[in-house]
């Protein structure tokens, strides 16, 4: 399949699953955020972590602010991203309250740079990955940018995807530098993605050149 084709299909399936989103009913969505929440909570890997990286959510995505002010309650470091005017690149940032944040890029609620801590250590934490849909090997579409495709290439933690079940297919056409998502959260169950075996993972790249 060529690279025009590709972007065409992804173009496709995130006006078809931006349309899911906006036709939900208000109500509906408050449960399944709920649900959802309730979920990324029982998670051993929410509850042991000491650092909480969590994009600040629209209002046709999963709602964070209940999982920010969560984590603040168990004493955890919450981290959001701020983009960087003319790149596609995120800096990270520790807020401490809502007051912490301002309108910026595309009406997303970011950090306040000058108030806030940068942060830079991305070895480690527990990290909520947004997507307009995932598949059920843990790749995302997102809404075309890249930002978070560059920022998991470096990130060392646990990285958690937050999705409805409407917004779920069996596959999603990704690249090779493309990374899943460790585990797949949505209102009606976790689903923890199997590594690939380095075996498997060779024959793959060989198939590939």
């Amino acid at each position: 399949m060529s690279v025009k084709n590709i972007k065409e299909i992804k173009i496709q399936l995130r006006a078809h699953y931006r349309a899911i989103r906006e036709s939900m009913d208000p109500a509906e969505k408050q449960r399944q955020d709920s649900e959802i929440a309730q979920r990324i909570w029982m998670m051993r890997e929410y509850q042991k972590a000491a650092v909480f990286f969590t994009y600040v959510s629209k209002p046709i995505e999963v709602d964070t602010m209940g999982l920010i002010h969560r984590a603040w309650e168990d004493g955890k470091m919450v981290v959001v991203p701020r983009c960087v005017p003319g790149t596609y690149d995120m800096e990270f940032f520790e807020i401490h309250s809502e007051e912490d944040l301002e309108k910026g890029s595309f009406g997303v609620l970011e950090p306040i740079a000058a108030k806030c801590r940068k942060i830079e250590d991305f070895s480690q934490g527990f990290c909520i990955v947004p997507g307009l849909c995932f598949d059920s090997h843990g790749f995302r579409l997102g809404y075309g940018k890249g930002y978070y495709d560059r920022f998991l290439s470096s990130f060392g933690g646990f990285k958690a995807g937050i999705c409805y079940s409407s917004c779920i297919q069996w596959n999603l056409p990704h690249g090779y530098f493309d990374k899943p998502v460790d585990v797949l959260t949505t209102e009606k169950y976790i689903r923890r993605i199997q590594k690939q075996p380095p075996a498997a993972a060779g024959r793959q790249n060989q198939r590939k050149r």
